[in-house]
Parts: C-alpha cells; structure tokens; sequence
C-alpha cells in the first residue's frame, strides 16, 4: 500500500530530470525527484571524456536566470571542451542553485493503482522506492536517460561480462593497461575510448562498421562574412544549418513529420563523426580495421577472437583481451524496467520508443517520457543535454493536478 502522496514523481537526476523537476517547482507542483545528481555520469562515462556539445548547448534549464554552464564557468568559450568531471560538477551545482531536494535512492518499480484493481486506465502510479516506500503519484516522468538503452551488437551478446561489455560500462579504463582491446563503432564514444585506452596503455584496436573516419569540422565563425555566414545558416545545439536548427530549436516542427523521417532524422543527423578536438590525439598507437559486418565472436583461454567481414569481401579475425561495443543507444520501451509488464504494453509506440503527444505525454495517462525515449517523436536533439529546456517547458506546462 502507498505509504506517502504527491503530484509529480521524476524518475533520475541526470540533465533532464533536473530539468523538468525545476520547472515542475517554479511553476509550484508538489514533486519529488528520486536518483542522486548526476549519477550515470558519475559511474558510467570514462574518467578523461570531454563533452562533444559546445558551452552554450550544455546548459540545463530552469525558468530563472543564472543557471546555465556559462554561468556556473563564466568566459568557457566556444571551441573549448568541457571535461567530464566539469560538467558532473555543474549539474550539482545547478541542482543546489536552483533548491532541488532530490533523494539519493533508486525507483524500483511503477505500477498503475488500477492495474491490480481491475479498474478502467488513468488511474494514479504506484511508485516502489528501494527504501521500502510507496509513493502514490498522479504523474510520473521518466528520466532515465540512457542507461537502459546501450545497444549491444547481436554477435556479442553471449560473450559474458568479463571479456566484453558496453561503453558506458566502464568509468576507469586505466584497467587495461598492457591489455589488446577492440573497440567496435566509428562515432565519439569509440574514437574518445580508443584514445583513452591508448593514453593509458592499453592496445586499442578500433573495429569500425564504416569504410573511413569522419572528422567533424573546427569552429569557424571569425574570419567569415556576413554573407557567407547567412549561407552556412545559424549555429544551434546541434551545429551549423536552416535545417539543423529547426530540428535543434524548434522540435516541435520535427514533430509533424512523418514518424519514417523522424526516425531518418534521429539516425542520420550528426551520424557517426570524432570531435574535432580530439583528432590531434588519435595517434599511431591505434590500430583501425574497417569492416563490413561482424559476424561472430569465439572465447578460447580468456580471450575473444572477433570475426567479421572486410570492406573486400574477405573473412577477417582479430584476437583481444577485451571488447569494448561502442555502439550507441536506443530507445526500447521494453527495457524500461521499472515500468510494470502492464504499464509497458498499454504504451503505444513509434517503432520500439514510446509515442509521445505534444507535452511529451505517452498514451498512459500521466506518463512522460524525457530525453532519448522522446526522439522519436521530437527528433535528434533529444538524444542531447540541448533538449532538456524544450522537453522541461512542456512538461511543466502539461501535467495534470494531483488528486489526493
């Protein structure tokens, strides 16, 4: 039985879960926020990682001035990195500057109130909290970021954890120093892990499903025209282009497409590409094999031989200590795990991600899906911290009253 009451539930205390919870306060709705500040990129992101999105596209949202990263670093200007450990650091700042009471302990489980009693759909969740609570809640946001969602390639799946892993599995990479590792996947999460292998004496060798490296381009905006500016289109959260900011500004537009062109849009806008920054330290140390597709992976005296197919046509093998997948996220209702099996099939869906209405509401009502769950319906910028602001706002403005 439900042991406390409140409006709002926010499940998760990363970018956009602090984010909806300072709207949700200013705007005076009772919600608890349940994880601690800034965890997954805490435990789960390499010691050493710098942030691929630019200071003005880092910010968390909150309806009053003087919270966003510039604020927290005044004078970090553009074309400068932020370090992991950096941006950690300001996401608890902005948690304390804003007066946001989270609650360091996990959700466990959500269930609807009417699920067990046979009533009609909504009715108020049933929040389990790993401290032995209940709260009873008349909305429930799901910030959950992406953890849930790492995606494994189907070749690796039966390798067991200690020889291969996801990415965002591994905070210390200092681990595998003098240790051969194959890092699967071309986007920044690989080439950044490669690198920080590399810089900590490991054997990385890069395993790329793509024929070459993509680069993206230095910041250039000072020497050009005004001309030649206005033809390069404004720089947004998402970089340069009429397009990209619509899709990084105006997501409610991406909204209206089709959800075939969203989902383009989610695969294809800022595809697979290194940081501009971080080219000068993809060294020699770094071997890089582009292939086809992977077709296997055998374990034999605790090490993996990977074996794929090269851009000839040719079979093709490596042996490693470990395997790293680099391989990105997606967003599946299904691995919601704290959703109850009922909460997650009343959830229709785009593909495998919720459908989300216009204040990202799922069809549960009283359901909100933030973030990379939310992609499908508003599109790429959802898959970063520029997102929160827009999803934040809506949100704010949709939830229902609690009914006590």
């Amino acid at each position: 039985m439900p042991t406390s009451s409140t409006g709002t539930v926010v499940v998760g205390a990363g970018p956009y879960g602090l984010s909806v919870a300072a709207h949700l306060r200013d705007a005076g709705a009772d919600c608890r926020i349940i994880g601690t500040p800034m965890d997954f990129w805490h435990n789960h992101m390499p010691a050493g990682m710098f942030l691929k999105s630019e200071p003005f596209a880092s910010s968390l949202s909150a309806p009053t001035a003087g919270t966003a990263f510039t604020d927290y670093r005044p004078g970090w200007r553009t074309g400068r990195p932020i370090p992991l450990d950096t941006f950690t650091a300001y996401g608890e700042w902005f948690a304390r500057e804003v007066g946001l009471p989270t609650e360091p302990t996990l959700v466990t489980r959500v269930t609807r109130s009417d699920d067990r009693a046979g009533g009609p759909a909504g009715g108020r969740f049933e929040v389990a909290l790993a401290t032995g609570e209940v709260v009873s809640a008349a909305n429930v946001v799901l910030a959950v970021g992406v953890g849930p969602f790492a995606d494994m390639p189907p070749e690796l799946r039966h390798l067991p954890d200690g020889v291969c892993g996801h990415s965002s599995e591994y905070r210390d990479l200092s681990a595998f120093k003098g240790r051969r590792v194959a890092v699967v996947g071309a986007g920044q999460s690989a080439l950044e892990t490669a690198v920080l292998l590399a810089e900590q004496g490991a054997e990385p060798h890069l395993v790329t499903r793509t024929a070459r490296l993509r680069w993206n381009a230095v910041p250039d905006d000072g020497g050009a025209s005004p001309l030649v500016r206005l033809l390069r289109g404004p720089r947004s959260g998402l970089g340069r282009g009429w397009r990209t900011w619509v899709w990084s500004e105006r997501p409610q537009y991406t909204r209206l497409l089709s959800d075939a062109a969203r989902a383009r849009l989610v695969r294809t806008t800022l595809g697979p590409a290194g940081a501009w920054w971080l080219r000068d330290r993809f060294g020699d140390g770094i071997e890089v094999t582009p292939v086809r597709r992977i077709t296997g992976a055998g374990l034999a005296g605790g090490r993996v031989t990977l074996a794929a197919v090269d851009r000839s046509g040719a079979p093709w093998s490596v042996t490693v200590d470990h395997v790293l997948a680099a391989t990105g996220f997606s967003a599946d209702v299904e691995r919601v795990g704290v959703l109850s099996p009922d909460l997650r099939r009343d959830v229709v869906r785009t593909g495998r991600a919720p459908r989300l209405d216009a204040g990202f509401e799922s069809s549960v009502p009283g359901l909100f899906f933030t973030g990379l769950a939310a992609a499908a319906s508003f599109g790429p910028v959802m898959r970063f911290v520029h997102g929160a602001d827009f999803c934040a706002r809506r949100i704010a403005r949709r939830v229902r009253p609690p009914h006590r």
